[in-house]
C-alpha cells in the first residue's frame, strides 16, 4: 500500500491499531512473530572451505596440479620400481617445490576472498536505538528491533527514525533524510495526503528509517520494519547486486584460460612426440625412456606458467595501494588498484562529496546592495565583497544582520579540535555563521544591557502553513516583529523597503529586487527574505501572528547554497582532459544540480540535459541506455535509479566509479566497477561497500588515484611482458630440445630436457619474478593523465604486446637451446650443459629487464632510477650463480660448477641480444618521430 497516498484514518484501520491507545502487548508480541524482528537481513557468507577450494581451480593451479601430479608418479617409480633414489629425490623435490607454489597461490586468494566486503553487517550494526512507543495507553521506550507495524511513535528533536511512519501528527517537525535523498537541506515534514506518484524525496508525511529528527516533534504510526523499510530495500538491493570483476581480473583470467590450453596442448604433443620417436628409433617404450619424457613434460609444464604472476601481481598491486594511500586513498581490495586507472566514467553523488553538505550564504541583498560571501564552511570568517565593486560599510548590511540572528535559535560552537560545529535548523545555522563573520552574536546582542538593551518577547516558530518565523523584541524601549521567511510569501506582506538607510514604498523596487531573485535562484540560491517593523508594545504582547506578519520593512534577502568542494573544479576538468567522464547522479532538485554541475565543469551550459527520476521511470531500459553516454546530470533519483544508470553504462562496456557518502549510496557503490567512499562523512555502510575510501574526503584524491591506476596498470603490463617473455624462452628452449635432438650428442641423450624443472621454477620465482615485481616502483613513464583510459575488454596481449613478447621470448629461448647444444658438443656433462643453458635464462630475461621497463626502449629510462630494480637484479643474478656452485642445489636442481671465463662469457653474451633488438628499435623510433615533426611543420605552412 502507498501509505503517502492515504488518509490517517484509512491507515488505522489497515493496521488495526488505535491513535489513542496503541497497541497492546498481545497485538505486538503476535506482530513480532509475524513480520520479525526490525532488523535487516544478513548475507549469507560462502563457508571458508569452499573458499579456498574454488582458489584450487584457476587455471594456472591446475597446470601445476597437473605438473605435481607427474612429478610425484614418476618419483613412485624410482622409488618402488627402477631403484633410482637419485632421481627419485629430484621428483620430490621438483613436486614440493611446485605444492609451495599452489600454497603460496591460493592462499593470496583466498586471503583477498576472506577479507570481502561487510555491507550488510554495517547496516545491521546501526540499528542500536530505542523508541518512544504507545501500548497498552501507556507511552514506554522500546528497542528499535522490537518494533513492529501499527505501533503509535513519538519522536522529538535528535531522535533517530527506526522504521517507515505515516505522521500523524507534527509540529515545526524537520527530518534530515540525505541518507536517503541526497537532499542536504532538513524537509518539513505534515499530515496532508500526497499523490500516488510522488517521489519519495516529497513525501512530506512521512518519515523513514534512519532519518533523523531535527527540528520540533511528531506523533506517527509504524508502516513498516526491518527489510520492508526503504532502508531495508536498499539492504535489498546489495544483496541482489553482484561483485564485478576489474579489468585486471578479466585480463588474467582470460590469459590463464587461453595458457592453460595451450600448455595442455603443448605437453599432450611433447609427450606423444617422444613416445613416437622412442618407438621409431629403438623399437619399444622403456620404463627410463618414460621417466625422461615425463622430466621434459613436468618441465614445459612449469614452464608453459608464469606461476609466480598471482604473487607478483599481488605485490604490485599492494605497492599500487600504498601509493594511493599516501595520497588519502584507502584501497580495500587490492585487485581494484589498477580499476580507476581503465575508468571511464567516475559517477558522483552531489551531496557531500561535490559539496560539502554545509549550507552557506554566498550571496546577500541589504539595503539595496548586493554583496558577495567569502570563507568556508562553518567558520565565521570571510569578507562581503560588493557586486558593483565599490567599498563595503558595515552599516549597510548592519541591522539586517542583527535581524538574521534575532530571529534564529540555531548557534555554532567549536569542539576540542576548533573545528566549528552547528546545531539547529541548516537554513538558520548559516544566517548564524552569515552575521558572524561581522562579529554579530545572537547572545551578546542579548546580554549587552549597555549601549543595547535586547529581551525576546514572544516567537511564532516556522510552520508549513505560514512559512515564515517572526520573533518580538523589545529593544531600547521600542517594538519590533522580525520576521523571516520565503521570498514569495513575504513579498505580498511588505509595505516598504529599506534602501540606502531610507525605507521607502516596496513598489520602487520591486522589480529590482525581483530582478535580483533570479540571479540568485538562476545560480541554484535558495533565498530568504529578512524583515521586521516597529509596533506598539499591545501588538507585541497580545497581537497574533497574522496581525504581525503585515505592513513589514524589507531588509533584505539572502541566497543560500550548498557549496561545491574548492578543489573539485580542478579535478573534473583534469579528468575530462584524461577522457574520464564525470557525471553527476543526486537526489536533489534538478535546478539546483544543474547549477553545481556547471559551477564544476560537469557541463558546459544551461541546455544541458538534466534526466530525472520520474523521467528514469518512464523510461525502459533501452531508451535509457540511448541517452546515458551524452547525459551528465542525473536529479531527484532514488537508489534503484542509480543501479540502472551504472548498469546501462556498463552494458556500453564503460568503466565506471561511483562515489559516495550516504547510505543510499551504498548499492550503486557496490553495482559499479570501483565503489568510492568518503572516509571522514561517509557513513559505515558506504565504507564497507566501497573499494576506495577517500580518507581526506576530497574529489581531487580520485583524480590522484586515477593517475596512481594508470601508473600501476602500466607496471602491471611491464612486469607481464617481463614474465611472458621469460615464458615463452623457457617454453621454446625446451620444445627445441624435443623436436631438434633427435640422437645423442656427447653426453646429452635425445629425452635430456634442455632445463630442469626445478632449474625453471628458480627463474620464475628467484630471477625472474624478484625484478619483476620491482618494477611496480617505476614512475609513470609519459603523462599519463593526457591518454585515454585503456579498453577494459582489450587483452593485456594487446597493442603489440603479443608479438613483442614472441618475438623477444624466441629470441631468448633460440639462444638459451643453442648455448645447451653448444655445451653439449664441446663434452660438457649434463649437469652443466643445463647449467649453462640455465644461467644464459637467467641473465637474458635479467638484461630484458631494463627493456621490459618502457614500451619505447631501454635507452629512453635510466636504468639506475629504480634502484629497487637495481638491487633485485643484482640479488637474482648472484644467487643464481650462487646455486650452480653449491652441493646442496647440485643434488636438488641439478647444476653444476663452471669457470670464471664461462660465467663471465654467459654474462656477456646474454646481452648481446637485448641491446641490439633495443638499439634497432630506437633507431626505428627516432626516424619515426623525426617524419611526424616533419609532416606536423608542413602542416603548419
Amino acid at each position: 500500500m502507498k501509505w503517502y497516498s492515504q488518509e490517517a484514518s484509512t491507515i488505522l484501520k489497515e493496521l488495526d491499531t488505535s491513535r489513542i491507545h496503541g497497541l497492546t502487548g498481545t497485538q505486538s508480541q503476535e506482530r513480532l512473530e509475524q513480520y520479525g524482528p526490525n532488523e535487516l537481513a544478513k548475507e549469507e557468507r560462502e563457508p571458508a572451505w569452499k573458499m579456498l577450494l574454488k582458489s584450487f581451480k584457476e587455471p594456472l593451479i591446475v597446470i601445476l596440479l597437473i605438473a605435481i601430479g607427474l612429478a610425484l608418479a614418476s618419483a613412485a617409480y624410482d622409488f618402488f620400481v627402477s631403484g633410482d633414489q637419485g632421481h627419485a629425490m629430484a621428483s620430490v623435490y621438483e613436486a614440493t617445490a611446485i605444492i609451495l607454489i599452489v600454497i603460496i597461490n591460493s592462499g593470496l586468494t583466498f586471503h583477498q576472498t576472506r577479507s570481502a566486503q561487510k555491507s550488510l553487517d554495517a547496516i545491521s550494526e546501526m540499528r542500536q536505538h530505542h523508541m518512544k512507543v504507545l501500548r497498552d495507553n501507556n507511552w514506554t521506550s522500546v528497542s528499535a528491533n522490537h518494533l513492529v507495524p501499527g505501533d503509535i511513535v513519538s519522536v522529538k528533536s535528535g531522535d533517530f527514525i527506526e522504521g517507515d511512519l505515516r505522521w500523524l501528527k507534527t509540529s515545526e517537525l524537520q527530518i534530515n533524510e540525505s541518507h536517503l535523498t541526497g537532499e542536504s537541506d532538513a524537509i518539513q515534514k505534515t499530515i496532508e495526503v500526497v499523490d500516488d506518484d510522488t517521489e519519495l524525496g516529497d513525501r512530506t508525511n512521512m518519515g523513514y528509517s534512519g532519518s533523523m529528527v531535527v527540528n520540533g516533534n511528531g506523533i506517527g504510526v509504524v508502516v513498516a520494519t526491518g527489510m520492508n523499510t526503504e532502508l531495508g530495500k536498499i539492504s535489498g538491493l546489495m544483496q541482489d547486486v553482484d561483485d564485478q570483476k576489474t579489468p585486471i581480473e578479466k585480463s588474467v583470467h582470460s590469459l590463464s584460460k587461453k595458457l592453460m590450453i595451450i600448455a595442455a596442448v603443448i605437453i599432450a604433443i611433447t609427450i606423444g612426440y617422444d613416445l613416437v620417436k622412442q618407438l621409431i628409433q629403438v623399437g619399444s617404450i622403456s620404463m627410463d625412456s618414460i621417466g625422461g619424457i615425463s622430466a621434459t613434460a613436468i618441465a614445459i609444464a612449469v614452464a608453459s606458467i608464469p606461476d609466480a604472476m598471482p604473487v607478483v601481481l599481488s605485490i604490485v598491486l599492494t605497492i599500487g595501494a600504498k601509493m594511493m594511500a599516501s595520497q588519502k586513498g584507502l584501497v580495500k581490495s587490492l585487485s581494484s588498484v589498477e580499476t580507476l586507472g581503465s575508468a571511464t566514467y567516475i559517477a558522483s553523488d552531489k551531496t557531500g562529496t561535490l559539496t560539502k553538505n554545509e549550507m552557506a550564504v554566498t550571496r546577500f541583498l541589504a539595503n539595496g546592495k548586493v554583496y558577495n560571501v567569502e570563507g568556508n564552511g562553518y567558520t565565521p570568517i570571510g569578507d562581503f565583497i560588493r557586486d558593483d565593486g565599490e567599498a563595503a560599510d558595515s552599516k549597510d548590511y548592519q541591522r539586517f544582520l542583527e535581524v538574521a540572528v534575532l530571529n534564529n535559535e540555531a548557534e555554532i560552537k567549536p569542539d576540542n579540535k576548533q573545528n566549528w560545529r552547528p546545531f539547529g535548523n541548516p537554513t538558520d545555522v548559516s544566517l548564524v555563521v552569515l552575521a558572524a563573520k561581522e562579529k554579530i552574536k545572537r547572545d551578546e546582542l542579548l546580554e549587552d544591557k549597555g549601549n543595547r538593551d535586547i529581551d525576546i518577547i514572544r516567537i511564532f516558530p516556522f510552520d508549513s502553513t505560514r512559512k515564515m518565523m517572526t520573533v518580538v523584541i523589545k529593544e531600547n524601549g521600542k517594538y519590533y516583529s522580525l520576521t523571516k521567511g520565503a521570498p514569495d510569501i513575504i513579498k505580498p506582506l511588505a509595505k516598504f523597503a529599506m534602501v540606502d538607510g531610507e525605507a521607502i514604498g516596496i513598489n520602487q523596487v520591486a522589480d529590482d529586487i525581483e530582478t535580483i531573485m533570479l540571479e540568485f535562484a538562476n545560480d541554484a540560491l535558495r533565498t530568504i527574505s529578512i524583515t521586521q517593523r516597529e509596533i506598539t508594545r499591545e501588538q507585541a504582547l497580545n497581537a497574533s501572528s497574522t496581525d504581525l506578519e503585515r505592513d513589514l520593512t524589507f531588509l533584505g534577502l539572502v541566497g543560500i547554497i550548498d557549496p561545491p568542494r574548492e578543489e573539485v573544479k580542478a579535478s573534473v576538468r583534469k579528468l575530462t582532459e584524461a577522457s574520464v567522464n564525470v557525471v553527476m547522479i543526486t537526489g536533489d532538485h534538478a535546478m539546483t544540480a544543474k547549477a553545481i554541475a556547471k559551477q564544476l565543469g560537469i557541463i558546459k551550459s544551461n541546455d544541458a540535459r538534466v534526466i530525472t527520476g520520474r523521467e528514469i521511470e518512464e523510461m525502459t531500459d533501452a531508451q535509457l541506455f540511448d541517452e546515458v553516454l551524452d547525459t551528465r546530470v542525473y536529479a531527484r533519483v532514488t537508489p534503484e535509479h542509480k543501479q540502472r544508470i551504472i548498469k546501462q553504462l556498463q552494458e556500453h562496456e564503460q568503466v565506471v566509479g561511483m562515489t559516495g557518502d550516504g547510505i543510499n549510496d551504498a548499492p550503486a557503490l557496490k553495482a559499479a566497477d570501483i565503489g568510492i567512499a568518503m572516509g571522514i562523512n561517509g557513513t559505515e555502510v558506504t565504507k564497507d561497500a566501497a573499494d576506495l575510501i577517500l580518507l581526506d574526503d576530497k574529489f581531487t584524491t580520485i583524480e590522484k588515484s586515477v593517475e596512481s591506476g594508470r601508473t600501476i596498470f602500466a607496471n602491471i603490463l611491464n612486469f607481464m611482458r617481463h614474465e611472458l617473455t621469460t615464458n615463452v624462452a623457457e617454453v621454446l628452449s625446451l620444445l627445441l630440445g624435443v623436436f631438434l635432438i633427435t640422437s645423442s650428442i656427447g653426453n646429452v641423450t635425445e629425452v635430456t630436457p634442455t632445463l630442469t624443472a626445478l632449474m625453471v621454477l628458480w627463474v620464475n620465482m628467484i630471477s625472474d619474478s624478484l625484478p619483476s615485481f620491482a618494477l611496480g616502483y617505476d614512475e609513470a613513464e609519459s603523462d599519463v593523465m593526457k591518454q585515454k583510459p585503456r579498453d577494459a575488454k582489450q587483452s593485456v596481449l594487446a597493442n603489440g604486446m603479443l608479438r613483442r613478447v614472441l618475438f623477444r621470448g624466441g629470441v631468448m629461448g633460440g639462444m638459451v637451446f643453442l648455448a645447451f647444444v653448444w655445451a653439449a658438443m664441446q663434452g660438457f656433462t649434463v649437469a652443466q650443459s643445463q647449467t649453462i643453458a640455465f644461467l644464459t635464462l637467467v641473465f637474458g630475461q635479467l638484461w630484458h629487464v631494463y627493456d621490459a621497463r618502457s614500451v619505447k626502449t631501454l635507452f629512453d629510462r635510466n636504468p639506475f632510477s629504480n634502484s629497487r630494480l637495481t638491487l633485485a637484479v643484482g640479488f637474482a643474478a648472484t644467487s643464481s650463480i650462487l646455486v650452480t656452485l653449491s652441493p646442496f642445489f647440485n643434488n636438488v636442481m641439478g647444476t653444476a660448477p663452471l669457470s670464471m671465463t664461462m660465467y663471465i662469457s654467459i654474462i656477456v653474451i646474454s646481452a648481446i641480444p637485448t641491446f641490439v633488438i633495443s638499439g634497432i628499435k630506437k633507431l626505428i623510433w627516432n626516424r619515426n618521430q623525426s617524419n611526424s615533426a616533419q609532416t606536423l611543420q608542413l602542416d603548419s605552412e
